[in-house]
């Protein structure tokens, strides 16, 4: 190949995913979640945690402010992306804001005393919940231009985040 004198660096795809059309669905798909726990939690959730045992009651409200508190995490780093993709705000302002927000991490285990007495419903949105999570943390890492890390099992987290980790890793090892 000719040289043009032209120095050729890598494409940041985080950003560009993160503003692309797949993060509309996201964003849909975290606020319509949002809107159904807070409708759950407020009406029906409520009435079924008052004939829990008191065990299982306990960890009714346990799991139900964790939820909240992650969702609540999910909508500011939502909102704030939706702002930057629609240039409300720069990069550099949503970034500083999003640090502001810590996500908590998602338990490796559910279950536990009392947990399988817990409505059916409510372990259905702490599962969307802990799903939505760990995509939005997946972008944000992405977002950031960081390569996602290993899974909570140890295992590789991104077959293609594995493979780029080791040809920088060998090619740092030629130089």
């Amino acid at each position: 190949m000719a040289e043009t004198g032209e120095t050729s660096q890598a494409i940041a795809i985080g950003p560009r995913i993160v503003a692309s059309g797949g993060f509309d669905a996201l964003y849909r798909e975290g606020m319509a979640l949002i809107e159904a726990v807070a409708a759950y939690l407020d009406a029906e959730g409520r009435l079924e945690s008052r004939v829990l045992p008191r065990e299982a009651g306990f960890l009714y409200a346990t799991e139900s402010m964790r939820l909240t508190t992650r969702l609540m995490q999910l909508a500011s780093w939502l909102l704030l992306q939706r702002a930057v993709n629609e240039g409300e705000i720069s990069r550099e302002n949503a970034r500083s804001e999003k640090e502001k927000v810590q996500f908590s991490a998602t338990p490796s285990r559910r279950g536990g005393p009392g947990y399988e007495q817990l409505p059916s419903r409510l372990r259905d949105f702490i599962a969307k919940g802990d799903r939505l999570f760990d995509r939005v943390v997946q972008l944000d890492a992405l977002e950031r231009g960081e390569l996602p890390e290993a899974g909570a099992d140890g295992g590789p987290g991104n077959g293609v985040a594995d493979q780029l980790a080791r040809l920088k890793a060998a090619f740092m090892r030629a130089e």
